[in-house]
């Protein structure tokens, strides 16, 4: 009798396994052999570039269009700005430390170098080609001559900045003399000043300009960039021991901004001011586009944001010619003061 009930045990064990099998019980060797799980990749922490801007104006709007349109997220920095109200000031806080990067005129790296101290003022992308300001009148002027400033008063910008500098050569060129051309009003004075009686002319950036002309406050009379021509006026700066320290970031910024740049000149009217807009707040929106299309009308954008050997020579020219430069002081080696590498390798695959 043990033996029989012993033997119907193992019979039951025997069947009930096989009905597990047949439920769809899963055996131990699959599981073994089940993918593993994949790895997350943690995103990288963005990098924070303290950036200085010269003044704030719709001149610089590719800068602007990467800041809003992410195209400095994409390339994995965030930009701390803020504005300095003079390319000296730009300056120096690339020298005190305060700044990473400085959107300045070109000039100042020059006189930096000319001073002989201990860091020295790298140039390393070309934003503007042309002067960024506009002559406006109190009167309007049907057709705008040079000789029509002959002993009048123009309120315009600090003695060695860039529009200060167009202007005087472009009035040395006419051979107008006699303009009283005030240089000791702050930047953003100069419009009040014009407006509570000031001048007979004044020369201002966009969207100042526009932005009187809608007022009915002043009439535009001429646009200074496309009377004088091809001149490097705003560049991108940074110390060479930032360059040196940092070409990854240098080289993604200059990315950034020209991707800002492209999408300018592809995208429409209405899209450019929504994207400028929250830079200028309480400007209209007429008024953003017509600053647009001022800018871009004289080509102040290049397609290639590089400072050829010719325009350096334009540039010191310039300030020989404004007596901020000696002769001697001339920068024989561009190379001394710029950098055009990061320029050449946009759009390039990181080696």
């Amino acid at each position: 009798m043990i033996k029989i009930k012993k033997s119907a045990c193992m019979l039951l064990s025997v069947v009930l396994l096989t009905l597990a099998a047949g439920c769809g019980t899963t055996p131990a060797v699959e599981t073994k052999a089940s993918a593993p799980t994949p790895e997350v990749k943690k995103e990288q922490p963005l990098k924070t570039v303290k950036f200085s801007e010269v003044i704030r104006s719709i001149f610089y709007a590719p800068h602007y269009v990467a800041m809003q349109k992410g195209f400095f997220k994409e390339e994995g920095l965030v930009i701390d700005m803020n504005t300095a109200q003079g390319s000296d000031k730009g300056a120096a806080a690339l020298i005190a430390g305060v700044a990473d990067i400085s959107l300045v005129g070109p000039e100042t790296a020059i006189y930096i170098y000319n001073q002989k101290g201990e860091k020295t003022l790298k140039i390393f992308h070309q934003l503007t080609m042309k002067d960024g300001s506009f002559l406006l009148s109190r009167n309007k002027v049907d057709a705008f001559k040079w000789s029509d400033l002959e002993g009048k008063t123009v309120i315009g910008w600090r003695p060695g900045s860039a529009p200060q500098m167009v202007l005087n050569n472009k009035l040395l060129q006419e051979k107008v003399n006699k303009v009283d051309v005030v240089t000791n009003i702050a930047s953003p004075a100069m419009a009040g000043a014009f407006t509570s009686g000031k001048g007979d002319y004044i020369q201002v950036f966009e969207p100042i300009a526009s932005t009187l002309e809608k007022e009915g406050k002043a009439y535009y009379a001429a646009s200074v960039g496309q009377m004088f021509g091809a001149f490097p006026e705003t560049s991108y700066v940074a110390t060479s021991d930032y360059i040196k320290s940092n070409p990854e970031i240098v080289q993604k910024f200059v990315n950034a901004v020209a991707k800002g740049t492209k999408w300018l000149n592809t995208a429409s009217q209405d899209e450019i001011a929504e994207v400028l807009m929250p830079f200028f707040e309480g400007t209209p929106k007429d008024v953003v586009i017509q600053s647009i299309e001022r800018y871009k009308k004289q080509d102040t954008w290049p397609a290639v944001p590089e400072l050829t050997s010719e325009q350096f020579e334009t540039l010191q020219k310039v300030l020989i010619d404004n007596g901020v430069l000696k002769p001697e002081q001339k920068v024989a080696d561009m190379g001394a003061v710029v950098d055009m590498s990061f320029v050449k390798n946009i759009g390039k695959a990181a080696k």
